[in-house]
């Protein structure tokens, strides 16, 4: 007998209990306790100088936020007032944990960097710059093969822009002006909280909004999208990843709306910034399948990208070709200094043909991920979300070359799961057979 892929997980079931503890304030004070314990580690330990500098601000961010936790647990024992230890309140925890957190290191770094300091940005964000003023000056974001390797030897891995076309857009305002406030980091910041708020807003248009269960799955998938450590450092050092990740989040929202032409249109623009977004997108049109609007969900996941990378295409096909599939390959004049030892990377490493092994088994797990949706796509977004965070999952970890960074997908996705579970419990065809199944709306 096999498992129904849209029953509840019993990892879920089990998450939620946890999560509910206390009403789930015994969890903030472990996450921020722990954040907290990451960030001081961090600050006197890593060798990269953004890292460090994040770690000294946040260590205290989260030690505040784990006190007044603490106080919200004594309070709800003694009184307990939901003014102080209900929801609202743990949002406001939240708010202030990632202000402190991933905001305040980030204006701080933005500011340093424009004062002169060459040591407080990621090398991703001068790439992201580099290509907005390429893309404002000669139409397309990306240096040719020719062009990288007249490049200094040293600048010839910040000549790559392994993106898709759409990223340097978050570079435009440097070109336009010198400033902290032109940082790429700061419009990473703005976008990732104005998609992040409608991807709550999205879930609150559902049937039953305020439901305790729905409130505080929501909150815990915020929480691990925005105060997280790999979420709130990656933001403040780097920051490319937040925005398509919270393409995604908003996404799989509109699917739980069962908006599946919206949630295509979502992934889509995430798919036209980078292309961690792409295996989500065509999950997500299985999903949409199941529908009946497969095809409306395409256009939108399938046709931006692909509208995206038109223009670059038609200015320098040769340019987009070395960049976005070249240097990513592995095939460019330099090689990605994406070494994290997730066990694809120990694999090629130490292995005799060790690359092919790893490559080999990434194809592998594609393969069984793909047969799944063939013989079971998944019917509610909740799956959706699970699929898509164990598919990158293993994924990242079979890789050769990656990053630890890289794991704030899987995560934020597996936690947003809940959230989706929750909002999706009382939608028209949520059980829907395929003889019952309702149109999807819009």
């Amino acid at each position: 007998m096999t498992a129904d892929p849209d029953r509840p997980a019993t990892a879920t079931r089990r998450w939620t209990a946890i999560d509910s503890a206390a009403g789930g304030l015994a969890l903030d004070l472990g996450l921020y306790s722990l954040s907290a314990a990451f960030a001081g580690v961090t600050a006197a330990t890593s060798t990269l100088a953004p890292h460090r500098a994040w770690g000294a601000l946040a260590t205290a961010g989260y030690a505040l936020a784990a006190l007044v936790v603490a106080g919200q647990l004594l309070a709800r024992r003694r009184h307990p007032d939901p003014t102080l230890a209900g929801l609202r309140a743990r949002w406001a925890v939240t708010g202030f944990a990632w202000a402190t957190t991933a905001l305040l290191p980030l204006v701080a770094q933005s500011v340093q960097r424009a004062a002169g300091r060459t040591d407080r940005a990621q090398e991703e964000v001068v790439v992201v710059e580099h290509a907005g003023i390429r893309l404002a000056e000669h139409g397309t974001p990306y240096l040719g093969h020719d062009a990288i390797a007249a490049l200094p030897p040293a600048e010839q891995l910040l000549g790559y822009t392994p993106y898709q076309p759409g990223m340097a857009l978050f570079g435009l305002p440097r070109a336009a002006a010198d400033g902290w406030w032109t940082d790429a980091r700061i419009w990473f910041a703005l976008v990732t909280a104005a998609l992040l708020a409608a991807a709550v807003a999205t879930l609150r248009t559902t049937p039953d909004p305020a439901t305790p269960a729905r409130g505080r799955a929501v909150l815990r998938g915020i929480q691990a999208a925005t105060a997280l450590p790999v979420c709130a450092l990656t933001l403040a050092t780097g920051g490319d990843d937040l925005p398509v990740l919270a393409l995604c989040l908003l996404a799989l929202a509109l699917a739980a709306a069962d908006r599946p032409g919206r949630a295509g249109l979502a992934v889509g623009a995430a798919g036209a910034l980078k292309l961690f977004a792409w295996p989500v997108a065509v999950v997500l049109v299985c999903w949409a399948a199941t529908r009946r609007a497969g095809v409306r969900a395409a256009l939108g996941a399938l046709g931006l990208p692909v509208l995206a990378l038109l223009p670059a295409l038609l200015v320098d096909r040769d340019a987009l070709v070395e960049n976005v599939l070249r240097f990513p390959l592995g095939h460019g004049l330099v090689t990605s200094p994406a070494q994290s030892p997730f066990p694809g990377h120990l694999i090629a490493t130490a292995l005799p043909a060790g690359r092919v092994v790893a490559a080999a088994l990434l194809i592998a797990a594609g393969v069984a991920i793909a047969v799944q949706l063939l013989r079971r796509p998944p019917r509610t977004a909740a799956t959706t979300a699970l699929i898509c965070g164990y598919g990158l999952l293993a994924a990242i970890l079979l890789m050769p070359s990656t990053r630890f960074g890289y794991l704030l997908y899987p995560i934020a996705l597996l936690v947003w799961a809940p959230a989706l579970a929750a909002a999706g419990l009382r939608l028209p065809g949520f059980r829907a057979t395929s003889a019952t199944r309702p149109a999807a709306r819009a």
